[in-house]
């Protein structure tokens, strides 16, 4: 049975948390935010698409952790390609420390084959910002229990050029039109991906200034900023914040890797000035 709770902020309902979602192995089951809207309700999430079905809304996720698969689907494999295998794990929610209407802190187990891997600390909290904006903060803080030294890493650490992806991650809406992505001094997909920037915007739904979406990403410390943004917007609509882009990320035993990233969900395309602005006052 999936549970679930809703985050508020101004009086609104902005999210839902499914912390316990009833999801087939091949998914790697993991809680996650779905629907995430706008203060005027627009939803900017997405689950379980046809493009990628274990896409789920916005969240933490990991393609390899030690050869270990919390991101669902296939794995790619160096010499083979995207392989299908049996290594899927599981983020089993332990309980809530801290639950208020507008944020939380739930403590998780990541488990794979009954086998404790990572234990994970979780922060979420809504902000209000303006009318017309609000800000999701959500921070992570993974630990490895056990006695042997782990890795992070994802597809481009085991071949496949570009694909860094794993940590944060938000699977936005597919729309007819391609979303527009810039950051401070970049345009573009060629332009951004790949890339460390303060912050990326992420912007659909409409032509007009009125109309329409835009989430702005910020890493909001300094291990955060330096990871590189994975950047979809062609092939189908998705901003994540990168733990092992280029490199396997180390996890020894009792250490712990800690990002928060703050994200300003606004109603209406806003243009770069406005996005840095919102930016500053979510990280204020």
């Amino acid at each position: 049975m999936t549970h679930s709770l809703d985050l508020r902020c101004g009086g609104r309902t902005v999210a839902r948390y499914l912390q316990r979602p009833d999801l087939p192995a091949r998914f790697s089951p993991r809680p996650y935010l779905h629907p995430v809207t706008t203060l005027g309700g627009t939803p900017v999430t997405e689950e379980l698409p046809d493009d990628h079905p274990h896409h789920l809304g916005a969240g933490i996720a990991v393609p390899d952790v030690a050869g270990l698969n919390f991101w669902g689907g296939r794995t790619f494999v160096r010499g083979r390609g995207p392989t299908a295998l049996d290594n899927h794990g599981e983020q089993r929610h332990d309980g809530f420390k801290l639950c208020d209407p507008d944020g939380f802190v739930e403590d998780l187990t990541w488990t794979s084959g009954g086998t404790e891997v990572l234990r994970e600390r979780r922060t979420v909290a809504a902000t209000a910002l303006t009318a017309g904006a609000w800000a999701l903060d959500v921070a992570f803080c993974l630990t490895n229990p056990g006695r042997r030294d782990l890795t992070i890493g994802s597809p481009a650490t085991n071949g496949r050029p570009g694909a860094g992806y794993g940590g944060f991650f938000w699977r936005a809406p597919k729309e007819p039109a391609a979303p527009d992505v810039f950051t401070a001094d970049a345009e573009g997909e060629d332009a951004v991906h790949g890339r460390t920037a303060d912050w990326l915007a992420l912007r659909g739904g409409g032509s007009s200034p009125d109309a329409g979406w835009t989430l702005v990403f910020a890493g909001a410390t300094g291990a955060t900023r330096a990871d590189p943004w994975f950047v979809r917007t062609s092939d189908y609509p998705g901003v994540g914040s990168a733990l092992a882009w280029d490199a396997r990320l180390p996890l020894p035993a009792g250490g712990t890797v800690v990002r928060r990233v703050a994200t300003v969900v606004a109603d209406g395309r806003l243009d770069r000035a406005a996005a840095a602005a919102l930016v500053r006052k979510a990280l204020s």
